[in-house]
């Protein structure tokens, strides 16, 4: 597969707003790990290996690494060194959405959004307003297509749908603001 593949959804450390993501950063061992992660998925610097990408993801996604987290579902979710698993790409999709990855973020909306094709009805607002958070919460943070995502999840709400999606990104950014020890 094309190296320019992976760098659409393998994506390199970037600077994230500090209002919609935690304030603390990854431990060094945990970003070398994902650095070395990201050599092997990328072929930068050593043999292009999957598997060992995979691998030294998980090991600093379990260490709360944003990134690798986000990078390792997509390998889980692309079956790319690991074997193709919806459920484990989705928990570390949310976990890595949760630790404040706006691509991650973004994605999770975005699939939530999907997901509402096959709801029952009575689950649909919930599908949706959660739904606009994560695409919301990614626009704070100037992801890429993020913007439109949310109007186009919002063309289908209610008013007052639109309005819980908007009162649960700015819950979740309070919560990511408070100290350490107030979680």
């Amino acid at each position: 597969m094309a190296l320019s593949f992976w760098r659409r959804w393998i994506r390199q450390p970037e600077t994230a707003s500090a209002a919609t993501s935690p304030s603390k950063g990854p431990s060094a061992e945990a970003e070398a790990l994902f650095l070395r992660g990201f050599g092997f998925a990328t072929g930068q610097g050593q043999a292009q290996d999957y598997a060992q990408a995979a691998q030294c993801y998980g090991q600093a996604a379990e260490q709360n690494h944003a990134l690798a987290q986000f990078n390792l579902a997509i390998m889980y979710a692309q079956g790319q060194g690991v074997l193709r698993d919806e459920a484990k790409s989705l928990l570390w999709m949310t976990r890595a959405a949760e630790a404040g990855d706006a691509g991650a973020q973004y994605n999770l909306g975005v699939q939530r959004h999907l997901a509402c094709r096959h709801a029952r009805v009575e689950e649909l607002p919930e599908a949706r307003i959660e739904a606009l958070k994560w695409v919301s919460l990614a626009a704070g943070q100037g992801y890429r297509g993020a913007e439109g995502a949310c109007e186009y999840v919002a063309l289908g709400m209610t008013r007052e749908e639109v309005a819980e999606g908007g009162r649960r990104a700015q819950a979740f950014i309070a919560t990511l603001a408070q100290p350490l020890g107030k979680l």
